[in-house]
């Protein structure tokens, strides 16, 4: 989903719902309304969003709008057995779309369905009737691994963009001061004046906000120059 831009005018209920967004987003997915209303009641007791699907394709459907949502970490929380689309078909869905942490939940399964979901991907294996500390573990645990793996992303697009900023010259003097080769060395590989790469190696430190050239050799191999 698009994160919706911070600038625009909130009123007091969506800043309540984004400051839950902000500690976490939990996606409930449960055919039984009974359930679902449980678990909603705990999760937003303890401060979290929830979104609530009553099946699998529901939810896929709502993912494909591609609509706009609050910063923050999220998880899917999936009954395994519901009509249509069970839980390890949603699973195989939400691992080819993303890298969305999911929980998965059952009342009448076995250690085949868990052994499947565990390989799938699968965070954790929660038997119903969940007791409240266990589940709120869980998503905590699946909230963490979320933070994670947005830090992990935002980190992989800062650098893209920062290696995307070089001009080809100074790729090429980047690649070369990373690999250890003085000024008077890339001048002579490169058939330029010794200005000319003092110029190149100042703007490319700039560009990688490199400090050092250890921050350089450490950037260049995070971004793969």
């Amino acid at each position: 989903m698009k994160r919706r831009p911070v600038a625009m005018a909130l009123n007091i209920f969506e800043q309540e719902h984004a400051a839950r967004c902000l500690k976490g987003r939990v996606v409930v997915i449960d055919d039984d309304p009974t359930i679902v209303m449980a678990l909603t009641a705990l999760l937003e007791l303890e401060g979290y969003a929830c979104e609530t699907h009553a099946s699998a394709e529901a939810y896929l459907q709502v993912l494909n709008y591609n609509r706009p949502s609050f910063s923050g970490p999220h998880c899917v929380l999936s009954d395994l057995m519901m009509p249509g689309m069970n839980g390890l078909e949603l699973q195989a869905r939400l691992a080819a779309l993303g890298d969305t942490p999911l929980l998965l939940m059952s009342g009448g399964s076995g250690v085949n369905e868990a052994v499947s979901g565990f390989r799938g991907g699968a965070l954790d294996f929660l038997v119903k009737p969940i007791e409240a500390d266990t589940l709120l573990a869980a998503v905590a645990h699946a909230l963490h691994v979320s933070r994670e793996r947005q830090r992990v992303q935002q980190r992989k697009s800062e650098l893209a963009a920062r290696k995307a900023s070089l001009t080809e010259r100074e790729l090429s003097v980047a690649r070369l001061v990373a690999q250890g080769r003085i000024n008077a060395e890339i001048a002579q590989d490169m058939g330029i004046a010794l200005r000319t790469v003092k110029f190149h190696r100042q703007r490319v430190m700039e560009k990688l906000h490199a400090q050092t050239v250890a921050d350089l050799v450490r950037i260049a191999d995070e971004a793969g120059l």
